[in-house]
This record gives structure tokens, sequence and C-alpha cells, in this order.
């Protein structure tokens, strides 16, 4: 069955946008498992812009749901992890400059460092994710560093979708979503785990739940712009019924 990852970090954003207390991600977090989620997803950023260290600790202790803990591969967050111990961590590129993660890490450009950085997390138990353009390159170098997950890069099919009019028929959207769906096939093929996320929210997350083999997808700024409206537990249910339905 499909599931859902919550990503919290633009909870984080709000309270630091005062630099005060409130609102916490973690009581997010708590309203969003109760929504349904089967997960939650939080970036700990080098520049911290969000998401705290604090509030990465505190999630680790107080939610009762898979733990997704999105991460450079650099010697201080592999070892943040290998602390904490979240269920899943995920290898992400970062960029100080960028408002948001801006395309797939390039794996197969720097095997050996990933390599390295996949085997210290797994050592410690926690299961292996990396974010990757749809290219079946990178699916292929995914395999040969030990991840145990790839999730597929959504943000150019999202696109595609908003500048189309939202026509899941249009030759542009339909290429993205070959694209998903071929780096999903090599995925599954090589033993991985097919995940997909980024720029995903309740206009054009059905064609993406109804891939084949898709098993989770990490969902934020669309959910928390709805929470803003409807509260974080109606948000996450309205998605999670979104997906199941187009799932099934």
């Amino acid at each position: 069955m499909i599931e859902l990852g919550v990503n919290v970090d633009h909870v984080a954003t709000v309270r630091q946008a005062r630099r005060t207390y409130e609102p916490d991600p973690v009581w997010a977090a708590v309203e969003a498992h109760l929504g349904g989620a089967d997960g939650i997803t939080v970036h700990l950023r080098e520049d911290r812009r969000h998401i705290q260290d604090e509030d990465v600790r505190r999630l680790r202790e107080l939610t009762h749901i898979r733990l997704n803990l999105e991460m450079a591969a650099t010697d201080e967050m592999v070892g943040i992890a290998r602390r904490i111990k979240p269920e899943m961590a995920m290898l992400v590129p970062e960029g100080r400059h960028e408002i948001t993660t801006e395309g797939g890490l390039d794996i197969a450009s720097q095997e050996a460092k990933l390599r390295q950085a996949v085997a210290r997390l797994a050592e410690a138990g926690i299961v292996v994710s990396v974010f990757i353009d749809a290219e079946v390159r990178q699916v292929e170098a995914a395999g040969r560093i030990g991840a145990a997950v790839c999730e597929v890069h959504t943000g150019p099919y999202a696109h595609a979708f908003h500048s189309k009019g939202r026509d899941e028929e249009s030759p542009a959207v339909a290429a993205e979503l070959q694209r998903i769906r071929r780096a999903g096939e090599a995925i599954r093929s090589l033993g991985m785990r097919f995940n997909a996320g980024h720029a995903l929210n309740y206009f054009n997350v059905e064609p993406v739940a109804r891939l084949p083999g898709v098993r989770e997808l990490h969902i934020g700024h669309a959910i928390v712009s709805r929470a803003v409206f409807v509260g974080m537990r109606e948000a996450v249910r309205e998605m999670k019924q979104l997906m199941l339905q187009a799932a099934r």
C-alpha cells in the first residue's frame, strides 16, 4: 500500500521568521500522524535555516512513526544521523543560496564519497535513501553505492503539470511521468525501494500515486500550506485519501 511521508520543515520556517518557539514542528508531526501520515521528514540543513538540531532530537524522542532525516553527505551530518538514528536517512544535494532543493543528487560523479557515507549510515542500522533525478544512470549508480531506497525527484513533472494547465494528458506532462515510471522500473529491478517526491500537491499527486510500484510519497509545502486554512490533521487526511484512491 502506498504511504505518505509528511515534511514539516516549513512549520519551522514560520517559527524561525520570529526566532521564537512556535509553531512547533513536533506538534505538527503529531497532528500529521493523527491525520494518517506514515512517516515524518525533516531536512537538517547545514545553515539551519528552518529545522534545528533540537527539533531532530525531540522528533526522534517523541514521534511514534518513521523518521526520515534529509541531509547532505557531510561528515557532520553523517555523525548526527548515527547519533540520532532515524529510521531512514536521505542524502540530498544542498546549496546555501537555493530556496529549496533544486535537483537530484549526482551520484554518478561522486560514487566513492557517497559509498562511504552510505556504509557509515548502514553500519548504524539506518536505511539509506538517495534523492535523484529520473535518470537510469543515477539509479544504477545508487545501486552501486549500496542505497536501499531511491526517491525520484518529481519537480520537473510538477512544473510541467502547472505550466500546461494542469492537464495530465499534455504531452509534456506525459513525458515527465514516463521518465519517472522508467526510473521506478529500474529502481525496482535493482532491488531498491521506489519513492518519489518534490513539489507534489493536491492537484498533481494522483498520476504519480498511480505509478506501478511506488512505495512512498514525501510531501511538505503543499500540506503545510493547506494546514494554514484547515489544520494539519485535515490537510494530511485529504492528501492521504487522494493517494489511496489513485493507487487503487
